[in-house]
């Protein structure tokens, strides 16, 4: 049996420890991020969304006021409409940025919604098998559950042209257990490994860090029946002994 020399073992050592700071590096820089998004989605609702909903009502006031003008009746429905597209816009700016229903509602409330928005936009069968109770997990976990179920539909639109998926939620004492099923192409699809070309390779990645930041693991492979698996696993922190 060789024995690893005195320097290979140093330099072993060197990077474990390099690895370790970097993922810690990364964990923290995620936090920070989503802290920020967190804070401007809120800055949306309170200042922007405030101010819109006031100009709605001022505007619908003042239209019950104007003389029956066609001309002015056209021009103040015009703005009616272009007010609205702006709250519009302005909600949905503020859904990319931060998903309130995660703060509110509770992680599960916020993957099964995702879920079947998802379908209904993209005219794909989308199910979604949910524990019965709330998650039972950090704060933390269900951002990155929330996160890595984002980029998985992204990444099934992009390159798995698939009609149908399937989202399972497993919570247990030790772990909760993501898992997203498509009957797309497949790894070797028409464009090879796409999944891993730069459009989809970033987000996965970033995904995957974030897993690992909270001990846990993401996998992507080959479904049984076709399609392709995403698997993350997230170990849930142990309770201190008094």
């Amino acid at each position: 049996m060789s024995v690893p020399a005195p320097q290979e073992h140093h330099n072993s050592q060197q990077d474990a420890l390099r690895s370790a700071d970097l993922s810690e590096l990364l964990g923290h820089v995620h936090t920070c991020w989503d802290n920020e998004r967190r804070s401007l989605s809120r800055q949306l609702h309170d200042s922007l969304g405030s101010s819109l909903t006031a100009l709605t009502m001022h505007l619908g006031l003042l239209m019950q006021k104007l003389p029956p003008d066609p001309a002015l009746q056209d021009r103040a429905a015009h703005m009616k409409k272009l007010l609205g597209q702006i709250v519009e816009t302005n909600r949905q700016m503020q859904l990319k940025l931060w998903n309130d229903k995660l703060e509110f509602l509770g992680v599960r409330v916020a993957l099964d919604e995702l879920v079947a928005q998802f379908g209904e936009q993209r005219g794909i069968t989308a199910r979604c098998s949910l524990p019965e109770e709330e998650l039972d997990c950090p704060r933390s976990h269900g951002i990155v559950l929330l996160h890595t179920l984002e980029e998985a539909l992204r990444n099934i639109v992009a390159h798995a042209q698939a009609t149908e998926v399937d989202v399972i939620v497993d919570d247990n004492e030790d772990e909760v257990m993501l898992t997203v099923k498509d009957n797309g192409v497949g790894l070797s699809g028409p464009v090879p490994a796409a999944r891993d070309q730069p459009a989809g390779k970033f987000g996965l990645r970033m995904a995957r860090e974030r897993a690992a930041y909270l001990g846990g693991t993401l996998t992507l492979a080959a479904g049984a029946e076709g399609g392709v698996t995403l698997t993350m696993v997230l170990p849930k922190p142990r309770a201190a002994v008094v």
